[in-house]
């Protein structure tokens, strides 16, 4: 039987995130902020909400560093990660430590038209000013105006999913 009531496990958080481990989701790095004052998150709840007109949405926890940031100074940088781009990752995560300003340290880092950090090499990077904010309960969903685009070089994907990171090579994936 394919529901099994016996296999139903009652909602709390611990088995939320379990349950979501299962989705893959694209890695992507949220940059806010300026000078020492920048800081970002890396996340896989980045999406485009809409085409005309063109506007990011993304899911912050409310007790990132980031949020504040992002409230504050009104625009962040959606920077869809390569492959090779896991160290970036794994620093903007906040591994090792590693906070704020720090976190752009190994990179290579170009200003768009709000002031937010893009990722050089990165697959995309989509500049927003914030449109609008629906805080609920532990995160705020951002909704952002795309100002700028900068379209990196093609190349396989950083894919995030059972706690592990994983590439896309979607032309490999077409050779054969």
């Amino acid at each position: 039987m394919l529901h099994d009531p016996s296999r139903f496990v009652p909602a709390a958080p611990a088995d939320l995130k379990a349950a979501m481990r299962q989705l893959a989701g694209a890695v992507s790095v949220i940059t806010a902020g300026l000078g020492d004052a920048r800081t970002g998150a890396t996340v896989t709840s980045a999406h485009s909400l809409s085409v005309d007109p063109e506007t990011m949405l993304v899911s912050i926890n409310r007790s990132s560093s980031s949020w504040p940031a992002i409230r504050d100074g009104g625009f962040f940088c959606v920077n869809v990660l390569a492959a090779s781009q896991i160290a970036v990752a794994d620093r903007f995560a906040g591994r090792g430590g590693v906070k704020g300003a720090a976190r752009y340290e190994g990179a290579e880092w170009i200003t768009l038209a709000t002031g937010a950090g893009a990722l050089v090499g990165a697959l995309a990077s989509i500049d927003c000013e914030v449109e609008h904010v629906v805080e609920r309960h532990s995160h705020a969903l951002i909704f952002g105006a795309v100002r700028s685009i900068v379209v990196g070089p093609p190349g396989p994907a950083l894919l995030y999913a059972q706690g592990r990171y994983a590439a896309l090579d979607l032309a490999a994936a077409r050779a054969d």
